[in-house]
């Protein structure tokens, strides 16, 4: 493939990623939209000066706020860099063409996506700049409401309101945008729909052919029941089997009805990914008529501890409804004393390195002959 400009910079950050995947547990960020959702916006606030004659509702429509409050959004990345994330996920949960049209915002996607992942990348590499840690922008292609495999009654495309060739042009806009703005990693979560899952990843398959390069892909899915299953019926490891051939990087769950609900589910994913990365993200529980969540900081955390001690794990991090206090108590909880930064060793990954043609290492831990450092 073509170089293109960055090209060096964005390899060594990669190559960066994958070496401290290989050593030790990497913190994703918690919720973005519940942060927001607690500032209690008003519709005037969500148009912003820009969409101030938009014919359509925006409140609710919190990936607008990346061009009309960036600043609100800004600081929600910061929170969560400031509690410990090695990873922060871009705004654009619902910065899709099926999403975006009932706002009248499908001609704004491009845009949602590119300064999104802009946003992201700045505050990440000021951050990091500043604390000399380094951190990563994950670009999240989010759901859609429609589905290619669930019917609505009759087995027509127009009864599912997408046909699988739409999906991927409407995710393809998104992952461009997300790739243009400096994402390191595109991330395809909440995945609830097998055919969904792999048109996202044809989406993004096409973008990188188009622009001479690729990205790292992570694909996270959301059990609606105890077996893991998700809506479209499969189990995790069937969904792992129907997109392997993309070869995701990381593939993982996130969401769920509890934190040890969506655990429960992780170490079968662990064990058929066997040529991925593994990543959980639970919710914190169930909101109740308020708006409140009920899995703690300490609850969350302390499932988390137990789960990375089975060794299944190599990202961990927060969804609906946690807040860097819950990053910041994961944080904690897995590197085992308030404060620390040695995390406890993630599930090996000598495997994972080898299926993806790189060489695989030694520890020099236990080989006195090797050279801790380069890649």
């Amino acid at each position: 493939m073509n170089a293109s400009p960055g090209a060096s910079a964005r390899a060594a950050r990669l190559e960066r990623l994958f070496h401290l995947l290989e050593r030790r547990i990497l913190l994703l960020d918690g919720a973005m939209g519940t942060r927001l959702q607690r500032l209690a916006l008003d519709e005037q606030d969500f148009r912003g000066a820009r969409f101030l004659d938009s014919d359509r509702p925006q409140r609710g429509n919190y990936d607008i706020l990346t061009l009309t409050q960036p600043q609100l959004v800004a600081a929600v990345h910061r929170e969560y860099l400031e509690a410990g994330a090695d990873v922060i996920r871009t705004n654009t949960f619902l910065a899709n063409a099926p999403s975006q049209s009932p706002f009248g915002m499908a001609h704004v996607v491009h845009e949602l996506n590119l300064e999104a992942a802009r946003l992201a990348r700045s505050i990440a590499d000021a951050h990091e700049e500043e604390s000399g840690r380094a951190v990563f922008v994950a670009g999240v292609v989010g759901p859609t409401d429609r589905a290619v495999s669930l019917t609505k009654g009759t087995d027509t495309a127009d009864a599912r309101g997408v046909s699988f060739d739409e999906l991927v042009r409407a995710h393809a806009d998104a992952v461009r945008g997300l790739v243009h703005g400096g994402a390191d990693l595109i991330l395809i979560e909440t995945v609830f729909d097998a055919a969904n899952a792999r048109a996202a990843l044809e989406a993004a398959r096409k973008v990188f052919i188009e622009l001479g390069y690729e990205l790292p892909l992570a694909v996270s899915l959301t059990p609606c029941d105890d077996d893991g299953r998700i809506r479209s019926g499969e189990t995790p490891g069937e969904v792992w089997e129907a997109i392997r051939d993309a070869k995701p990087l990381i593939v993982g769950l996130n969401c769920g009805s509890s934190p040890r609900a969506l655990i429960a589910c992780v170490p079968e994913l662990a064990r058929v990914a066997e040529d991925a990365f593994v990543c959980v993200y639970p919710s914190a529980g169930l909101p109740d008529a308020a708006g409140n969540y009920p899995a703690t900081p300490h609850d969350l955390a302390e499932e988390m501890r137990a789960l990375a001690a089975r060794g299944v794990i190599n990202i961990a991090g927060g969804c609906c409804g946690t807040t860097p206090g819950h990053i910041r108590a994961l944080r904690a909880a897995l590197s085992g004393e308030p404060g620390g930064t040695a995390m406890l060793s993630s599930r090996g990954a000598c495997g994972i390195r080898a299926a993806r043609g790189r060489r695989c290492r030694r520890d020099p831990a236990s080989d006195p002959g090797s050279t801790a450092g380069g890649i």
